[in-house]
């Protein structure tokens, strides 16, 4: 006993230095040990001493999450029996200890709630024993008020999801049955207790009864946000979710005192407690349309349209901003789940939306209060505004009359906020380009409604603002702080006029609105010309940046062949400007063109602008050949002088800065990308004109060949060379899609300039800035993107390019290995990104279509040997919970194995049985990754291998004169020794099929067949235990499924009979998911075959 006692003590003190010790190593000490208690065999016994004699709370919670542990493992699970017993346990020990630690009686709540989930279906003498929350917990825990908090937390947590180890499946199936045996008479209760709670005079300054009402909205809340049919659905798109409340709920929704009673209770509490109250009713307001005939559904939105005015005419504890917060949301609920015309026939919806309307604008008149909740009432006035033409009902909705004084509201608050902003040293809005470019969507519907008075306010302003700017420039004496507030005016209302010109919808729009939009539009380039011409001496970052999003909103509506070359933009444009070039937007071409060489050249070391500009540039080019309008692009002279002077000298960021990071050059990718596309416009077959263009890389090449040429030379400077001349390249070779023009750059870049690349990659391997660049590039240039790579037939610049692939992945894979450990936080950046890029280059080129891959081992050539090999060893390198982790890791490794298995099968079947499996063991986890196109290319690669096996082990038995092959027979032999890696995958094929959510069921259905013909007598013991767990009466059901299943099924895997089975497989799934309806047994067959 007295040993006992000691190692109790000693569990007490690591738990102390765990969580209160400063000291790093001691808590790391204490942290390992007691990882080894958890998986100690005497855990369970010692953890009830801990409850029962633990002097600190840090020892109870250890007990509870020890516990916790305990019940969830799936491997050696606690027997039913003593899970009851945990069960009854805790909530005694919850009954009798009132004054625990909140984060102690957290933690045990957790653990009821985990058994009660996972033992939903477990039962014990035909009793569901876990099913009685409410009769276990009211028993045990006595209605005083203190313990009512403990057992309404119970609640709280039974039916929230915890992430476990267990299928999702079966978290999904308990879910469902929970919320149909048990979530409404929760939901009862809680409203019935907030009714007795509203009815009495609540002595909030008593801290149990405070923590009574917050414990019983918390509730509320989380029974109300239940995922009822199961779509875990974001909550980042809160604004357009919409509760499915079950058709068995339908009474409470009816009766309208259930919604009155979430109104009563925001005027009656105070207001820390009033959010939570609005979160209801958010949630309320959002109840599916199809629980309601039309009749209760104006009644139910009458009395909720009611609520909200008695709300807005009682505004005062919307002074707190989480319960503005939360009422914004309940505002914008009422659009995005009621049509306009049903508020419009609400009986007060006159004086509501005035309310609103009034409420909305001096919302956006205190910009600085709660700025995150606006989008909600834009979001509100944008849906009322896109609605305006659809709307039939006879009553008026007087959007025309509130809606200009909404989008007058936003101009102006954001014009009058930028002199506080500079002068306070406040954050300013603009920075958060995420926020601003939201808002501007959402006004650029609101601004289009009555587009008149719109335009005519901000033409207004924009003169108002342009004089003022002009006047100051000239001005000796005009201060740096009136310069800037009249910028950053500018800046908000260039923005904004971008966005109501990305408003403007093509079949909606009068030729009046597009005179109108000319009106802005050449304001913008007036004032464009303006800020050009000072940029020698002066430059505003965001008003740049605001032209730059402007330019992007005009080109998706005025620059392309869809345009009518009549628009009365372009003729306005004409008369300001004299353009008179309206064809397919180039006169807003020059402009465009002109600022961006002008942006290249002055802001070259600014990369938000400098990307920005060179992604709208590449946005243009894409069109060739196909839009007219880039044939006309090239003919300008702005683009002939950025294709013949693509150099330092005129574009800065193209030059070497010793003070910027190596990953500062991505830019230039995207600037060659577009140069690229401009080129080939004319190029054609003039090589002369092409080596023009590439006199600047080519001297580029040259600069490093030369500094590796000597012993010592300045590593920064040819990094920083080689790293932004693979990045022009890169761009140029993925513009290159036409075969004439991608061979002049294969011609130039091999044999010359190749072993310059291999040479970086043998010098750099442990540095990713340098590495990543060079093998992007190599990935690109085997890539035989459109047909591009197409060798004459006398050509051996296929299997050369093949060889300098297979070089530089071998060189870089034996290297990157040498690193040894890398730490965790840094194995992608430093190995695994790299690895990556590796496997996508090989998957290209052994795809590409323009190797034969038979001629190296014919001649004895080791490339492609090399190559596969170092692919191995890579593949070893890499745990298999990081193949699945990491995403482009994920895609590029699947996608190569996918090409192995369909084209280089007998390399896979010689190699050793532990790299097999390991492969197999991937494939395997992979069958479930939540990731459709790594779950595809795993069924493709498993369907390659089950058929060649299949097809070896049909040979196999044949009498044949020539034998198989020795990696054949050793494969087979590895297959036959570990059958349950292919029963495995079998039953997880077959699980996904049955009781997920199917995505690619045709996927699925290729190997499944082979999967089936190779182990026979397994799939009939699954077919057995599947229609045995099923309820009596349905497994006649369940077995015709199987039956139809295999009808006409031959025992070969021809294509006539693998279409057959996939069809015969769509019907399987529909008939046995109707079989399944309505059943619980489902889990079990589930867990049997997990």
């Amino acid at each position: 006993m007295t040993d006992l006692f000691q190692s109790l003590a000693q569990l007490e003190n690591l738990c102390k230095q765990l969580y209160e010790t400063t000291d790093t190593t001691t808590r790391l000490q204490a942290e390992k040990a007691l990882v080894e208690f958890t998986n100690s065999p005497d855990c369970l016994s010692k953890c009830q001493l801990l409850l029962e004699r633990g002097s600190s709370s840090y020892s109870q919670l250890l007990a509870a999450t020890c516990l916790t542990k305990l019940v969830s493992r799936t491997n050696n699970p606690l027997p039913l029996e003593q899970r009851i017993d945990i069960r009854n346990y805790v909530l005694n020990y919850l009954a009798t200890r009132p004054k625990l630690a909140t984060f102690v009686t957290q933690a045990l709540i957790q653990l009821y709630a985990r058994i009660t989930k996972l033992g939903w279906f477990d039962c014990q003498k035909d009793d569901y024993v876990f099913r009685n929350a409410i009769t276990d917990v009211t028993r045990f825990l006595q209605v005083q008020c203190i313990y009512l908090i403990q057992h309404i937390h119970v609640y709280k947590h039974t039916h929230t999801l915890t992430h476990t180890t267990h299928p999702l499946t079966k978290h999904r199936k308990i879910a469902s049955s929970f919320r149909d045996s048990s979530l409404f008479d929760i939901f009862t209760l809680s409203c019935n207790l907030l009714k007795q709670a509203s009815g009495k005079n609540l002595n909030l300054n008593d801290e149990s009864q405070h923590g009574l009402l917050m414990q019983l909205l918390k509730l509320t809340h989380n029974c109300l946000n239940f995922d009822f049919i199961g779509t875990s659905t974001d909550e980042s798109s809160d604004d357009l979710c919409t509760v499915q409340i079950p058709t068995s709920w339908r009474s409470a929704f009816l009766d309208s005192s259930t919604l009155q009673l979430f109104f009563d209770l925001y005027h009656s509490i105070p207001p820390s407690f009033s959010p939570l109250v609005l979160s209801c009713l958010v949630q309320i307001a959002s109840v599916r349309r199809s629980l309601f005939n039309n009749a209760e559904r104006a009644k139910f939105l009458s009395h909720l349209v009611d609520g909200v005015k008695r709300i807005l005419e009682n505004p005062q504890s919307l002074s707190d901003p989480n319960n503005y917060h939360e009422f914004c949301r309940l505002l914008a609920r009422l659009k995005s789940n009621y049509q306009l015309g049903e508020l419009v026939k609400v009986e007060n919806y006159p004086e509501v939306i005035r309310l609103i309307a009034n409420f909305t604008v001096t919302s956006l008149q205190h910009w600085e209060f709660a700025p995150n909740s606006v989008h909600y009432l834009l979001s509100l006035w944008q849906r009322l505004a896109a609605s305006v033409p659809y709307v039939k009902a006879t009553e008026p909705h007087m959007l025309e009359t509130y809606t200009p004084e909404v989008t007058k509201a936003y101009i102006t608050s954001r014009l009058e906020s930028v002199h506080i902003i500079l002068r306070d040293g406040l954050e300013d809005p603009l920075e958060d380009t995420g926020l601003v470019q939201q808002q501007l969507d959402q006004l650029s519907t609101i601004g289009r409604c009555e587009y008149e008075k719109t335009c005519a306010l901000l033409v207004q302003l924009f003169d108002q603002s342009a004089q003022s700017y002009q006047e100051l420039l000239q001005s000796a004496s005009a201060s740096p702080m009136d310069i800037a507030v009249q910028e950053g005016r500018l800046t908000w209302l260039v923005y904004i006029i971008g966005a109501v010109i990305g408003g403007r919808v093509s079949f909606a729009s009068t030729d009046e609105q597009d005179a109108m939009d000319g009106e802005l539009v050449c304001r913008v380039l007036q004032l464009m010309n303006l800020t050009d011409s000072r940029l020698a001496q002066a430059g505003n970052e965001k008003l740049e940046l605001a032209m730059l999003s402007f330019f992007e909103q005009f080109r998706k509506i005025y620059i392309g062949d869809q345009v009518q070359k009549s628009s009365k933009l372009y003729r306005r444009l004409s008369e300001v400007l004299g353009l008179n070039d309206e064809t397919m937007g180039s006169p807003a071409f020059f402009f465009f063109l002109s600022s961006s060489i002008t942006n290249l050249k002055y802001w070259g070391r600014c990369e938000p602008i400098t990307s920005k500009t060179l992604q709208l540039l590449n946005d243009l080019s894409i069109g060739y050949p196909f839009l007219s309008y880039v044939r006309k692009l090239v003919k300008l002279s702005a683009v002939q002088f950025m294709l013949n002077n693509h150099t330092s000298e005129h574009f800065s960021f193209l030059g070497i800065n010793n003070q910027s990071n190596l990953t500062d050059m991505r830019c230039r990718t995207t600037f060659y990308t577009a140069l690229g596309r401009l080129l080939m416009v004319d190029l054609g077959e003039d090589e002369d004109q092409y080596e023009q263009f590439m006199l600047p890389l080519t001297a580029a090449f040259e600069a490093v060949a030369q500094m590796f040429s000597t012993n010592s030379f300045n590593e920064q400077e040819a990094k920083r060379t080689l790293v932004g001349l693979v990045r022009d390249l890169r761009g140029i070779a993925f513009a290159f899609n036409a075969k004439t023009s991608f061979m002049m750059l294969f011609e130039w870049i091999y044999p010359s300039y190749m072993p310059i690349l291999q040479r970086a990659i043998e010098l750099w391997y442990h540095d990713p800035a340098c590495t990543t660049p060079v093998l992007k590039l190599m990935a690109e240039l085997v890539h035989n993107r459109s047909q591009r790579l197409q060798f004459d037939v006398s050509s051996p610049n296929g299997i050369l390019l093949f060889r300098e692939t297979s070089k530089m992945i071998t060189m870089y894979g034996n290297r990157i290995l040498t690193l040894g450990e890398v730490p965790k936080d840094q194995v992608y950046a430093l190995k695994l990104k790299g690895i990556s890029i590796c496997f996508s280059m090989l998957k290209a080129a052994l795809s590409g279509s323009y190797v034969n891959f038979g001629v190296f081992r014919l001649y004895g050539d080791d490339a492609l040997d090399n190559a596969l090999q170092t692919f191995i060893k890579l593949l070893l390198s890499i745990p298999h919970s990081d193949l699945l982790d990491y995403p482009k890791l994920s895609q590029s490794y699947y996608s190569l194995l996918e090409v192995l298995t369909q084209d280089h099968m007998n390399f896979i079947a010689s190699l050793e049985p532990r790299v097999i499996m390991y492969i197999l063991s991937s494939i395997s986890e992979g069958l479930t990754a939540l990731d459709t196109m790594v779950c595809t290319g795993c069924c493709s690669c498993l369907d390659h291998i089950v058929t060649y096996l299949f097809k070896q082990l049909s040979r196999s038995t044949k009498k044949r004169t020539t034998p198989l092959n020795q990696e054949s027979d050793r494969f087979l032999h590895i297959m036959q020794q570990h059958p349950e890696m292919i029963q495995q995958m079998l039953s997880t094929v077959l699980n996904i099929i049955i009781f997920e959510d199917c995505r690619n069921q045709w996927s699925m259905s290729r190997p499944l067949l082979g999967l089936i013909l190779l182990n026979e007598k397994y799939f009939s013991d699954l077919r057995n235990s599947i229609v045995n767990s099923q309820p009596p009466e349905k497994q006649q059901a369940m077995h015709l499924c199987f039956e139809n299943l295999m009808e006409g099924i031959e025992r070969n895997l021809l294509t006539k009979n693998r279409d057959r089975f996939t069809q015969n497989l769509s019907a399987f799934r529909r008939e046995v998911n109707d079989s399944m309806k309505n059943s619980t047994y489902g889990v079990n067959s589930n867990d049997m075959m997990s």
